[in-house]
């Protein structure tokens, strides 16, 4: 075999893994998208149980990295996850701001009937005031979501008698929002002008049950 032809071979075997380096980086998922879901039947996945040691006891740190773990927050989340061992903390709070920007956009732009279904009676009705009260005045809203800034887990409980669950998620957004009236003029904010938006959310579920969707049910600053 020429020299030529094994240098070809040795920088093609140079390419394949830096291909393959970069695309075990570039590929790792972040931000709002779910893990991808393996094609592989059950039996065909590795077993990644093998590759650690459970410590019975230890601190579960998807509920001590947000909330304190002494705390009856921390407590109650504890209580969710022994009713529904699938539930995550990390997981939810990614899913709470997906929903932040989207029932925030369609209050701020008068359309609430996407998402009714993810609302309680009580908030779906406030919501559906502020709306009426905007299109009585004349007024209307042009809104842009920029992105949520910051999270905190506020409170977590849990009534182990109906297996309810409450989260309370603390938002900083931004978005820029301008109110304009009938004539097209705007009296509140500024074109291009962006805002902080701060929320403290609290959504609720039946741990265990088949509806896997959270609704809101209370909100406050």
């Amino acid at each position: 075999m020429n020299s030529p032809l094994i240098q070809l071979l040795v920088l093609a075997g140079i390419a394949v893994f830096l291909i393959l380096r970069l695309k075990s980086v570039l590929g790792t998922r972040d931000g709002f998208e779910s893990p991808p879901r393996s094609s592989a039947p059950p039996e065909a996945r590795p077993d990644r149980r093998q590759d650690f040691e459970v410590i019975d006891g230890g601190p579960d740190h998807d509920i001590t990295d947000h909330v304190a773990e002494d705390s009856d927050a921390a407590a109650a989340l504890a209580e969710m996850k022994r009713v529904e061992p699938s539930f995550s903390l990390s997981e939810f709070i990614g899913g709470a701001k997906g929903a932040y920007e989207w029932i925030l956009m369609a209050f701020e732009r008068g359309n609430l009937d996407d998402v009714a279904p993810f609302l309680s009676e009580d908030v779906y009705e406030a919501f559906a005031q502020v709306v009426d009260a905007r299109q009585a005045q004349g007024l209307s809203i042009d809104a842009e979501f920029v992105g949520v800034r910051g999270t905190t887990v506020d409170d977590a409980r849990f009534d182990t008698s109906t297996n309810t669950a409450e989260i309370t998620v603390r938002f900083i957004g931004e978005l820029i929002s301008v109110v304009k009236d009938q004539a097209g003029e705007v009296v509140e904010g500024k074109p291009g002008q962006s805002k902080k938006q701060k929320d403290a959310w609290t959504f609720e579920r039946v741990m265990g049950a088949n509806d896997p969707n959270w609704r809101l049910v209370a909100t406050g600053e």
